[in-house]
Order: C-alpha cells, then structure tokens, then sequence
C-alpha cells in the first residue's frame, strides 16, 4: 500500500490516498459566496484522493475571519455548485469542513446582526485582520443560552444539507484550531456548569451531538472529523487533553464516521496514537508529512491515508509530481490570504 493505492473511505472511492488538506485562502467575497476562481483552484487540484476545502461557516454567527465563504445562504450553496462541478468534472472528490470559529472573531469581519458567541463569555487573547481596519483585538463572546445550543446544532446539519444539496461528497466538523467546537471541548474556555460544561463527558456532547445532527442528513459514510488534541492555537487550554480526547473518542467510535483527520502536534499528547489506540476506523494523518514520510507511514498500514496542506497550494499538479519525482516548487507566503489570483489559482504545472 503506498500513497498512489485506491482507497474506500465510508461512501467515498478515493483514486489514490494524497487528500488535499483544508486551508484557509480568503478568496470569497464580502457575502460569503465562492469566487470564480476558487472554482479554478480546487479544479486544478483535482487529481488529489480527496480534497478538504477551506473552513466554511455553516452560520453568519460562524463567521470570524475577512473573506471566509459560507453554507447558509441561497447564493452560497449555488456558487459552491459552481465549485463541486468544476472538481467533478476534472475527476476529483470534495469534502465540506465545516467551520464555526465561535469566540475567535471580530464583528468586522462578520454580517449586521451576526454574534459572536462561545461556550462561556471569555475572550481569546490576539488579533484578527479586517479589511476595513487592519489588525483587531478579537471580541469577547456571549455565551450560549442552554436553550441556544439546539439552534448552533442545527446548523451543522443544516448546513450538512446545504452542502449535499452544493454537490459536496462528504462533510468534515472542524474540531480543533480553537475553534467553537474545541472550545466546547477544553477547560479553559468552557466553564459551564449545564450539562454541556465540567466533566469531560459532558464538555465532548456538543461536538458527539453535532455530528449526530450531520449523520441525520445521509447516514456516516459522507461525515468525517479533525482533531488536533493539546494544540493551543487560538488561545486555546484545556487540563486533561488525553482524558478529554479518550472520551470523545469513546462516545464517537459507535457513530462509524467515514473517517477521522489527526494533526500530529509536539504537545502533551501523542496524537496518531492516540487516534490509532481509540479509533477504528480509518485515519487521515496530516501535518508536515513529507513524500518518504508519507510513504513509509502508509506501509506500516497503521493510516489509511495523508493529507498535504503547504505542497497543495504551489503545486496543483502535486500527484503528477510525485509519480513522476519532479520538484516541487515553492510557494509565496505574502499571497497566503491577499484577494485575486495572484498566489492562488496562477501557480503553473509542470511539462512534461
């Protein structure tokens, strides 16, 4: 087994195992709807197993960051259409992951009558960029009502049909990079003291019920998850990360998810094992994984699949590359997140 071997994953037949990992491009516009050229950069990289696609908010509440796209309204569901159909069309698998960035927002960023909520009302320390103010501190959330968390649920599974009906082949719930749902999960920015606060059984119960809500829509052959346990990216802290994950994990493994997506992290937690030990389904693994790494991890059978983030977003034609051992080339950090093609959908493939 190596990267280039088919691989079924839930519902999905994937041609090889290289998944395109999600990442942020800031290319929608100001409503949240998809680009032309975002239909241009995932058609290029449709030779990948499966793409992820950047975070998209299932909500406006969702919303954080300038330029994230969205699955909550008409216009968006119809220009993601316009996206799935260009990747099919080229041969490849999409994924929706599903993002809800929770306390990491600032209301410049997000449409008139939007919030910016959390589990518990404990601002994230940090800035974020606006378009129309450069660098801002990041608001302090309102915390959810009991009686809300219902409705934030739903919007996952909304948001789940949103993406079917857009031609998706499978959704992913962000879970990690201190986002709404791993601040239901850590300690430090949830302090509840209902049912979906304190003990780690009732802190993981907001991401089991979420993905619950995205299995209703079509069964768990089209959902998948991410996790990064102990990653403190977006202020995030939580006592226990073993405990809490092991928990999760258990009330997770009965749900048959078509997978799970691990970011291997130098913290307190040894990650692929953890997943590996709590799992037993199929494993994506990501994070700095390079060709012979990827190689080998896969030999050992212990993943069924890599995913590649960075060598994606300079190579569209990154499998092409590998089967043929050409270079790769380089991309241009100062284009990560500005608006256009430029760094985006202009890098070229390689001639044979």
């Amino acid at each position: 087994m190596d990267l280039f071997t088919p691989l079924q994953l839930g519902s999905l037949a994937l041609k090889n195992r290289i998944v395109m990992a999600p990442m942020t491009r800031s290319r929608a516009d100001d409503e949240g709807v998809p680009t032309d050229i975002m239909a241009d950069y995932y058609r290029q990289r449709a030779s990948a197993g499966m793409i992820v696609s950047e975070g998209i908010a299932p909500s406006a509440d969702g919303l954080g960051y300038c330029r994230t796209p969205g699955l909550y309204a008409a216009a968006q569901v119809a220009a993601w259409r316009g996206v799935t159909e260009s990747v099919h069309g080229a041969g490849g698998l999409m994924v929706a992951q599903l993002m809800h960035v929770g306390r990491v927002a600032c209301s410049s960023n997000k449409p008139k009558g939007s919030r910016t909520v959390a589990p518990s009302p404990i601002a994230a320390r940090g800035q974020v960029y606006t378009d129309a103010a450069g660098m801002c501190t990041l608001d302090t959330p309102e915390a959810l009502r009991f009686d809300e968390i219902p409705g934030v649920l739903d919007d996952y599974r909304q948001a789940t049909a949103n993406a079917f009906e857009a031609g998706f082949d499978a959704v992913e719930l962000h879970c990690t990079s201190g986002y709404l749902p791993a601040q239901f999960l850590s300690s430090s920015t949830n302090q509840r003291t209902d049912q979906y606060g304190g003990c780690p059984g009732n802190r993981v119960r907001f991401v089991v019920e979420a993905l619950a809500g995205m299995i209703s829509v079509d069964g768990p052959g089209r959902v998948g998850m991410r996790i990064c346990p102990d990653n403190p990216f977006n202020d995030l802290y939580d006592e226990d990360p073993q405990e809490t994950f092991e928990c999760l994990l258990a009330e997770v493994k009965d749900l048959n998810l078509a997978y799970l997506h691990v970011i291997r992290f130098p913290g307190r937690v040894d990650n692929i094992e953890l997943a590996q030990r709590n799992f037993r389904h199929c494993l994506i693994v990501n994070e700095s994984y390079d060709f012979q790494e990827a190689q080998a991890v896969l030999a050992s059978g212990d993943v069924a699949a890599v995913s590649f983030g960075r060598a994606f977003i300079s190579n569209p034609d990154l499998v092409k590359r590998w089967r043929k051992s050409v270079g790769l080339s380089d991309f241009d950090p100062n284009t990560l997140y500005t608006p256009g093609a430029k760094g985006y959908s202009d890098y070229p493939s390689f001639t044979d």
